[in-house]
């Protein structure tokens, strides 16, 4: 039977529905401002941490993917089952995620405010105040969450993703960034300056992101997957952690191709804005504009979502968007959308900072994974292989190198 080709592609979207969910959450404007400044200061020779960070993304996805469809059950609610003081590894994942997704949403709303308040300047040649704007989104976003469920939430999220994958790589292509340079910066190393570590913890803590693993593991029992699932869940994350490196690698060969190329340095998403209107016009910048507000708005919606879902997965109680649990911390979560308003803080500082500090619970979700995938008791004949524990193991490694790079430049 033939289809058209729209619905061809509304069916194969459909399949990938987590891996766009998580590709929603993980690039933000903390991940956009975080390579672009990259991409300004160092050209392409942090590549290989953007590569390293999504590979082991997508190990620690098919990992986790695997264990849920396995036991059928998420992942909190497993590390409570199957492992010993689990209960306490819980606990702090629960309060760790929830602190560092806070924070992050409170920048995430101050950067999109400013990106909205630039975009007004640039078509009406008015400036609206922010704290109105941030107001119209928070009543939107309730509103969403109030009516919503998550296949409405999927496919907002996936209509983001196409937003700002468009964006950007039609300004790749109106800016003309330099090949060369490109090419000749993509040779691996940590340069000897000031703050290069805290931007490799970053682009570890925004792309190998921890909450994105406890977040995979409770996407995928929303889907209704089941262990017929598992290699259409190992496609999904492929998916998910290509699309990640395509468009950060993008975000950051913009950067390096242009502002590195002349020199130029960058601070925070609204400054990138001014620096990119002189090559590319006010139409380049307005394109940017909204891609990273499509960027920021599609990473509000898993962080609101958050809270309420970790409860669930640690409680191991029904996932039940419409409850009054969820509907009150959805609004306490909202409401931190407020939290630049009142903050003598820049937003781009407290996003740099969420992301260093998710650096640092890394090891707590990439370990026990490794020790349940490998419980034949658990896992029976799906305990991982070989290449999977290989995998793990570099990642485990690879958590310690970050939230060591992230102790460094916090503290």
């Amino acid at each position: 039977m033939n289809h058209s080709p729209m619905r061809k592609l509304r069916l194969a979207l459909s399949a990938v529905g987590p891996g766009l969910f998580l590709i929603g959450y993980n690039i933000g404007t903390g991940s956009v401002t975080t390579m672009a400044k990259s991409g300004a200061e160092h050209g392409m020779s942090l590549f290989w941490a953007l590569l390293l960070s999504c590979i082991f993304t997508f190990v620690l996805m098919i990992a986790y993917g695997q264990v849920t469809l396995v036991t059928e059950k998420t992942a909190l609610n497993n590390f409570k089952s199957h492992l010993k003081y689990g209960n306490i590894l819980a606990i702090y994942i629960v309060i760790a995620l929830i602190l560092g997704e806070l924070l992050a949403l409170m920048g995430i709303m101050g950067i999109v405010s400013e990106l909205l308040q630039e975009g007004g300047r640039l078509v009406f040649g008015n400036v609206i105040d922010t704290f109105w704007i941030i107001l119209v989104l928070v009543i939107a976003l309730y509103l969403l969450l109030w009516y919503g469920c998550y296949q409405i939430f999927e496919k907002i999220l996936t209509g983001f993703v196409i937003l700002m994958g468009l964006c950007f790589v039609v300004v790749f292509f109106m800016v003309k960034p330099s090949f060369t340079a490109l090419l000749s910066g993509i040779i691996p190393n940590v340069p000897n300056e000031p703050g290069a570590f805290r931007l490799v913890a970053a682009m570890a803590g925004t792309t190998c992101s921890a909450a994105v693993f406890v977040m995979r593991s409770t996407v995928i029992a929303e889907k209704g997957w089941d262990i017929s699932n598992l290699s259409g869940e190992k496609k999904d994350a492929f998916v998910s952690a290509f699309m990640m490196l395509f468009l950060s690698g993008v975000i950051m060969a913009v950067s390096a191709g242009t502002l590195h190329v002349m020199g130029l340095r960058l601070n925070d998403s609204v400054e990138m804005i001014s620096l990119f209107e002189p090559l590319g016009g006010k139409i380049a910048a307005f394109i940017l504009i909204l891609g990273i507000t499509g960027a920021g708005l599609s990473t509000v919606f898993p962080i609101v979502l958050i809270a309420p879902w970790l409860i669930s997965d640690y409680t191991g109680k029904p996932r039940n968007i419409h409850s009054p649990l969820y509907r009150i911390l959805g609004l306490i979560g909202i409401l931190f959308g407020f939290g630049m308003v009142f903050m003598k803080q820049r937003p781009p500082a407290l996003m740099v900072f969420s992301q260093a500090f998710q650096a640092c619970i890394l090891p707590a979700v990439a370990i026990p994974v490794f020790i349940l995938i490998n419980n034949k008791m658990v896992m029976k004949d799906h305990a991982a292989k070989t290449k999977m524990n290989i995998g793990l193991i570099a990642v485990i490694l690879f958590s310690f190198c970050t939230t060591y790079f992230a102790i460094v430049e916090l503290f």
